[in-house]
Order: structure tokens, then sequence, then C-alpha cells
């Protein structure tokens, strides 16, 4: 199948022109006119996954390898050392990230993976107006993300709404006018604001919010005439 073909579909699935200005979702490595012979769905790549994996494989990625301009290429440093491996395997390397945390994976995480009925959806933001003991919340979020603790910010007993940025969503607390907030990557200067505005704020962490993008994008590619297959991309955090 070309890849021009598979980008095509993508484009339907989850419209590349929806990402962020400063986003880098599309393609990332490769030619439109390569046969794919196989694809491989993931979070990221890294070394071992690409040298496992076998030659003209297209790999579909929620986070850009590439964000910036490079002025140089250190194969001996990332993210270069990754795509000279690829170059040299003719593998492709297609990214999906805000484009599609807007059109599916935000959505998913609140609805099927929280069991959280939407009351308002608005780009990155999910919200709910259940309400919930903090216990009741806790013990949900650890759970259904399968952590053991987690980072609490301005802990409130009882919750009235909750909202949901899957990655790293502080910076739209702003925008939240429920109880609380759930996100990943909060920094120290986030809490203090979230404090100060009376917003409890619950740290569920980048990848353990973001790690179920293979199953969610496979479902729409069922119906393409290619093997897709997901890798459980590794958490960089232990």
């Amino acid at each position: 199948m070309k890849l021009q073909e598979i980008y095509n579909k993508l484009d339907e699935i989850s419209p590349f022109d929806l990402q962020e200005r400063w986003d880098n979702s599309g393609l990332i490595i490769g030619n439109m006119d390569s046969n794919i012979e196989k694809i491989i769905l993931s979070i990221d790549i890294d070394e071992d996954l690409l040298l496992k994996s076998d030659k003209d494989v297209l790999f579909i990625v929620h986070h850009p390898l590439i964000f910036d301009g490079l002025k140089s290429l250190d194969f001996a440093k990332y993210p270069a050392k990754l795509i000279k491996i690829m170059i040299e395997k003719n593998q492709s390397l297609i990214a999906m990230h805000t484009n599609f945390d807007k059109t599916h994976l935000n959505r998913y995480v609140f609805e099927e993976v929280l069991d959280l009925e939407i009351a308002s959806f608005e780009d990155f933001l999910s919200v709910s107006n259940k309400v919930f003991t903090r216990r009741e919340l806790i013990s949900l979020v650890k759970s259904r993300f399968d952590i053991d603790k987690v980072r609490v910010v301005n802990p409130k007993e009882k919750i009235r709404g909750v909202a949901l940025t899957t990655g790293a969503g502080a910076s739209l607390m702003d925008r939240v006018s429920v109880d609380c907030l759930l996100t990943g990557d909060i920094k120290y200067h986030d809490a203090i604001k979230a404090k100060s505005q009376d917003l409890m704020m619950i740290d569920i962490g980048h990848y353990e919010s973001e790690q179920f993008f293979g199953e969610v994008l496979k479902m729409e590619l069922e119906n393409l005439p290619i093997l897709a297959i997901i890798s459980n991309s590794q958490n960089p955090f232990h």
C-alpha cells in the first residue's frame, strides 16, 4: 500500500489541519510514493523499537520525532540517531498529535477509560459535571490509569465536576470552571497558580493519560488492507 494512500486515510480520520500552530503532525520521515508493508502504532519511537522492526515499516506515532527545525544531524544524538536508522531501513514516520487529541484521544480517555459523561468539550478539554468525593476520584484515577500514587494540588473533600486534558494541559486551567482538572506534567508554578485560583488538580502522568493512542487509532484502521499492530511504548519514568 502506498504511503500516500495511508496518509490520505489518516487525514480523513483526523485532519492534519486541526493541529496547533506549534505542532509538527503529518509526514516526518518518508516518501509518499513508498510501498508500506506494515504499520506500527506507538506513542513514541526509540532505538530498540526501530532496530527490532522490519524494513519498509510505517510508524504512526502520537509525539512528533521532530518539533523544530534541525540545524545539524549528529548521529550519536537524539533525534538524528533515530533518523539515521529509519533512513537505512527505509522506514517511514507520521505523527498524529494535537489533531488526534482534538478529534479522538481526549474524548476516548474521558468516556471509555474514566467512564464519564461529557457535559461539554472544546478542543483539548473534556468536562463532566459529576460530583465526587476526594477518595472516590483519586481511586478512580489510580485504577483506570493503573498508577499507584498521584500528586494532588489543592485537594477538596467534595468535587463538583471534573475536566480532563491528556498529555500536559495545565496551561488550560483558566478555561476550567469545574472543581478539578486531570492532566499530566503539572509544574511547580502551575500548582501555585491553581491553588491561588482554588482549582484542584491531579497529575495523572503524561504517558499514563496517552497510553491508549494505539488502540484508539487501530480501531479506525481496521478496514485498511494492511496489517497495523500496536507497539507497547515504554514509559521513560520508573
